[in-house]
Formats: structure tokens, sequence, C-alpha cells
């Protein structure tokens, strides 16, 4: 049985306020259920349990039983329905504020005071539901769970509180117009405010002028009920000037009907962790040595000027300090990373502005970024500032340091590119500078590139292609000039390439000798030239050509190539004396050494040897006396002033008598190359040549071509 004694209330203070709020509370709940009472009475009643509300908003302490009795008391005056509970609510919750004068205190304890009228209400509800059963142990038995599930309830209440309160996260609740209802004290602590002021805002007060528009979104949607929640981070300004980053997170709670009642957000303080994340940040985008955005930087930068529209336009000077490998080796790499920090406090200099980036790309490496740059005059005339300025002498370490550069530039629309062939293409065109004497810059050329490309995809593939057997061999005629009689041939490798064609030894040989394949590759056409030397020796006797292959400076330089011609010879059954080996002028005159045995050793054998495009090198004369040279073949380039009838050039036709005379003062015959037209001809038999082999007599072909003048020469023998 709930009793509770009337409150003692200042007669100053009760009368006329309490009587006031019963009234409007009286006419609230009058019409809500059958109450046999009168109205006055009803209004003396109401009275009463407004002094109790006072006490309870306004007292130094809150006791939960005196306003649960409220509840009781209005049951048991049979407003039993819930629309009279809802009526009371309603005035209370409108009219206690004011009938206690909008004290702080009373705002804080109302929504207690409503939840504790509730559950009074439900209570003495429940009881008058059981009363009327006819089962007292049923009766009692309920009675007892609800007492326990009400004990539970208040319980859990009470943890709630402390968790609430304790927190070390920050708590708020509001209504759905954003009213703060309720926040704990790390919430205060937060954001700087006092809980009675806090608790006196509204959500908006902290909202800033310039909020993004999803964060205003998100907060509509919720507060409309159209989402249950979302989280966000966000900064918060103090009153002191303080700037939090916090992290958000904000849900809505439902009634029973689904209806949003309020608005609870969680407020974490992550100024620290976010103070430490752009550290680290920093340190993962950022060059330790030079400080400047490093190679993921500016991949990430370079990614957003492409994302940035079809329109844009981009430039790049990706340049490498020249020589830079020789001051780490000699000074020591203290000195070489004080020099890298130097060139990049000068390229940061040179390269300001929020449309430009220079960064270290690695080692000796910085790339230039130039956004919406206006033409490649543009990006020149900044690869000019760059080069002069690093060629500015730089002190480290008692040493006066001066350097260079190379720069390659590209500059181009990003329509119809990537980033990753923009890079491809500097660093190319870094290389082309590097190789075309450092210390200057190259611009992106796509015919060069184009030809470059080619070459890379011919040196890719002739590993393949010599398996597959896509190489042949076409020869050359070698006449004597006295008769104009067959004397030899050349054995000149192609290529039939499935997909460039037939290409001539100019397009793969450099490519050969710079993998190394040219050492299977002319054994393949010395085997080759030798199997058809025998088929025509065996067709033709003595009338048969020799056959003359070039030999490359690596195959000098290859232990084997020895044991590889004895093997070829003696597979094919070609006398030695029919296989002559051409080298290359700086080839055969820088042979010592072992080079020189293998070359005595292949005339031991009966090979001949001779000097292809010899008078183009520098020619040591007089060590030509002891090399085991049978042939010198006088390069082209030196009968062009010969062609011309009745206007030899006396120069270039003293050069070629010279040679010749200087090769048979040694023994040794002549062939000239190159001849073209029978004024040549005519001039170099009488200067005395021996043999000449040019497009005058043929060019290249198959055998087929060498066999119908062997059979023609045969037929007018």
């Amino acid at each position: 049985m709930w009793t509770v004694e009337s409150p003692s209330w200042p007669a100053a203070e009760g009368s006329g306020g309490c009587e006031q709020f019963a009234r409007r509370w009286a006419a609230a709940v009058r019409n809500t259920s059958y109450v046999a009472l009168e109205t006055e009475e009803i209004v003396e009643r109401l009275t009463e349990f407004g002094k109790v509300l006072l006490d309870a908003a306004c007292s130094d302490t809150y006791v939960q039983e005196t306003v649960e009795w409220i509840g009781v008391e209005l049951v048991r005056m049979r407003f039993i329905e819930t629309e009279s509970l809802a009526a009371s609510i309603r005035v209370i919750g409108d009219g206690l504020p004011a009938l206690a004068g909008s004290a702080e205190r009373a705002m804080e304890r109302l929504p207690k005071i409503l939840a504790s009228l509730v559950t009074g209400f439900n209570e003495a509800t429940s009881e008058r539901i059981l009363e009327d059963q006819e089962s007292d142990v049923v009766r009692s038995a309920v009675m007892d769970a609800r007492r326990g599930a009400h004990a539970a309830l208040r319980a859990s209440e009470a943890r709630f509180q402390a968790v609430f309160h304790e927190a070390a996260v920050g708590i708020g609740i509001c209504d759905m117009r954003g009213n703060i209802i309720d926040a704990n004290r790390a919430m205060s602590e937060l954001l700087g405010l006092p809980l009675a002021e806090l608790r006196a805002m509204n959500i908006e007060e902290f909202f800033e002028k310039d909020m993004p528009v999803e964060l205003r979104k998100e907060y509509d949607e919720a507060m409309a009920g159209q989402r249950d929640g979302y989280q966000i981070e966000r900064r918060f300004r103090r009153r002191d000037g303080v700037t939090l980053r916090t992290n958000v997170k904000v849900s809505v709670v439902r009634d029973e009907a689904a209806r949003p009642q309020y608005l609870v957000g969680m407020i974490e303080d992550i100024t620290e962790r976010h103070t430490l994340q752009r550290r680290l940040r920093h340190e993962a985008t950022h060059d330790p040595l030079t400080g400047l955005p490093n190679r993921a930087l500016f991949q990430e930068r370079l990614n957003e000027v492409f994302a940035a529209g079809e329109e844009t336009r981009v430039g790049l000077c990706y340049l490498d300090v020249d020589g830079f490998k020789v001051i780490n080796d000699s000074l020591g790499h203290d000195v070489g990373d004080q020099l890298l920090v130097a060139v990049g406090t000068r390229l940061g200099v040179l390269v300001d502005g929020p449309d430009r980036m220079v960064a270290r790309m690695g080692g000796d490496e910085f790339v230039v970024l130039v956004q919406d740059c206006a033409s490649i005059k543009e990006l020149t005339l900044l690869a000019e500032k760059i080069l002069a300025a690093l060629r500015e002498p730089v002190r480290i370490g008692g040493h006066d340091l001066t350097v260079s550069a190379s720069i390659g530039i590209v500059e181009r629309p990003c329509e119809g590119t990537t980033p990753a062939d923009t890079m491809r293409d500097a660093d190319v065109t870094l290389y082309w500078a590097k190789s075309d004497g450092k210390d200057q810059y190259a611009c992106f050329d796509p015919e060069r590139n184009a030809h470059e490309v080619a070459r890379f995809t011919l040196s890719a593939r002739m590993p393949a292609a010599l398996e597959r057997e896509e190489f042949y061999v076409d020869y050359q005629p070698i006449v004597r000039l006295p008769d104009g009689e067959l004397h030899g041939v050349e054995a000149l490798v192609r290529w039939r390439h499935p997909e460039f064609g037939k290409l001539g030894p100019d397009r793969f040989i450099g490519l050969a000798e710079e993998t190394g394949l040219i050492v299977p590759l002319g054994r393949w056409v010395l085997r080759t030239a030798c199997v058809q030397a025998k088929e025509w020796w065996d067709r033709f006797g003595d009338e048969a050509p020799y056959v003359s292959v070039n030999l490359a400076v690596r195959q000098c330089r290859d232990p084997g190539l020895v044991d590889d011609i004895r093997k070829i010879l003696a597979d094919t059954g070609l006398p030695a004396h029919r296989v002559q080996l051409e080298l290359t002028e700086s080839a055969i005159m820088g042979a010592t050494g072992e080079p020189l045995e293998m070359l005595r050793t292949l005339v031991d054998l009966g090979l001949t040897i001779a000097i292809d495009d010899f008078g183009t090198g520098y020619s040591n004369l007089a060590y030509l006396r002891v090399l085991p040279v049978r042939t010198l073949k006088i390069a082209g380039s030196f009968l062009e002033g010969l062609r011309d009838p009745g206007n030899a050039s006396l120069v270039d036709t003293q050069i070629v008598r010279t040679l010749v005379s200087l090769a048979h003062l040694l023994g040794l015959t002549v062939t000239a190359e190159g001849v073209e037209t029978t004024e040549q001809a005519d001039r170099l038999r009488r200067i005395g040549a021996d043999c000449a082999q040019g497009w005058l007599y043929a060019k290249s072909g198959p055998p087929s071509e060498i066999e119908r003048w062997l059979t023609a020469a045969r037929a007018n023998s």
C-alpha cells in the first residue's frame, strides 16, 4: 500500500501557483476516465499532488517513491485510462518548470519525475488488474514477479546512470528538435562547457558556418527519422580557442511505433591520434634525407592531375645528378648525402607554387611536376634554370663540389595517355639526355621512342627467332678486278621478321652484340655459310668461290671460337682455305695476348683473315706487320670521290692508292667495298686493287643467284 505524508509547504509559495496548476491538470484529465468525484474534489487532490511534485523538483534530494505515489493515487481516483496518464504527463511536462520558476534543478529532474509517475501509474494499474483475479495465489505470484521486474528495471536504470555519467567518452542526448536534454561529465570537459549551460543549448549551436553539405544532410535525415544513425569525423572549436578533432557517432532512438524520440551522440577526442596519423603520413610520403615528397606522394599527385580532367596538361622534368656515384665512392656517402640535400634545396627554391611539385624518386633522381603548363617552352626554360643552379659550386666537408645534371622532359595533355606511360617516357628521355653527353636536357620525341621500342622488341624476340629459324643468309659476289671473274662471296645474315619483314644486319647485329646473342648467331651464320660453300665446292670444284664471314668483337673474345670453327669444318668437310673471316679494324688492331694467339691458330688451320672497313679506324700501321692478316677491305666511303667520270677527287684517289700500295708492300691483297659505277671499277683497276664488291656487280641475294653466276661462267669458259 502506497502511503506518503503530505509535504510541508510554505503558505506563501503553494496555494496560488499549485491551485492554478491543479485546475489545468483537472481540466486535462476530467473527461479521460469516469471518476465519481466532483471537480473541486479533483482539484483539491491534484493541488496536493502539485505540491509533492514541486517539492520533488526543488528539494536537495530526490525521492523516487514520492512521485510514484502520485501515479498510484491517480489510479485509485479511477484515472486508469492511458489517456489520463498521457494528459497528466503533458500538463506536468509543460507546467512544472514554470511552477518551479524554471529552476535549473527542476529542468534537470523533469525526465526522472515523469518516469517515476509512469512507474507508479503502471504498478497501480497492474495491481488493480490483479485484484480482480479470483486466485489470491496467482495474484500474489504475479505481483511478486512484477515487483521483481520493476526492481530489476530500477537497478538497470541506476547502472545506466552510473555508466552514462562516468563514461570516458562524451555522451549527449537531445530531443527531435535538437534541444540537449542531458549530457555527461566527459562531454562537458571535452567541449569546455558547464553541464548546466550545455543542457540549455541546441545541438545546432555547435555547427560551423562552413559545415559540409554532406554532414548537414546526414543530420537532417537523422532528425527526420530517415536513417538510424551516422558516424563522422569533425572539428570542434572550444571557447578557449583549442581545436579538437573528434569522432562523432549519432544514433536515433525510436519508440515502439518506430517513431524517432531522441538522438544519442557519442563524441571521442581523437586529436592526438589524428596528429600521429599526420606525422606518420608525412614520414611515409616524404624523403627522410631531403624532406621532399617521395615517390609515393609524387605518384599520388600525378594520379590526381590525370583525374582532374581530359583538358588538363602535364609536364615532367625527370633528372639525376651526373657522376654522383664517383662522388659517393671517392668522398664518402656522408658527402654524397649532403650533396643530395643541397640539390633538393635548390630545386625547392626554383619549383614553387600550388601547381608544381618537386620530389626525390630515390638515389640521385629527382622529378619536377608542372600541372597545366603553357607549353614545352615553359619546361625547357625551367630545365635551363635547374641546370644553371646545379652548376653553382657547393662546399661540403671541406670540398668545393660542382655538379651537373641530365634532364628528361615530357609535356603533353592527359587525354590519351596514363601516368605510367608518362613516367616511362620521362625515364627514357632522361636516358637520352645522358647518352647525348650529360649536363643537358632532352625532350621526348615519339619517333625516337618508337625506334627505341622497336630495338627493344627486336632484342627481346631475337633468341626465339634463332630457334625458329627466322634468320637466313644472303651472299654478295666478290670479283677479281683484272678479269671480272667471281672470286668469293661475303655471307650476310638477314632476319625474316614476322612483323617488320626483312631486316638487314644494321638493324639487329648491334643488338645481338649488346645482348651476347652474337656468339650463337655468328656460329650459326658460319656453319650455314660453310655448308653452302661445301655444296658449291662439290658442284663446281676450283671454280667455286670462297666464303667470307664477318666476326664480331665479342666473338673474337669467345674462348670457344677455335673449337667451334674446327667442329664446323669437320662436320661440313669444307677445306679451311675456302673460308675467310672478316674482322673490323678496331677489333683486330686491338688484338693482343690470347685474341692474337687465337687469330694465329685460325691461320694455322688454313683460314684467311681479312680486315673489314680498313681506313675508318685508328690504324696502327706498324702493328699491321705482325698481324696474321691476308686481305684488307677498303671501306666504301673512300670510293665516293672515284665515282664521277672525269671528275675524280684527287684526295680520295690518293688515299685509295696509298692504302693499296701499303697493303701490297705488306704482302696483302686489297678488296674494295661499295663499288657502284664502272668509273670506280676502272680507277680501282688502274690503281692496282685486287678485288671488288658492290652493286655494280650484284646485290646480296640467295645462293641460287651465285649458282647462276657460276653456271654462266662455266658455260662461257
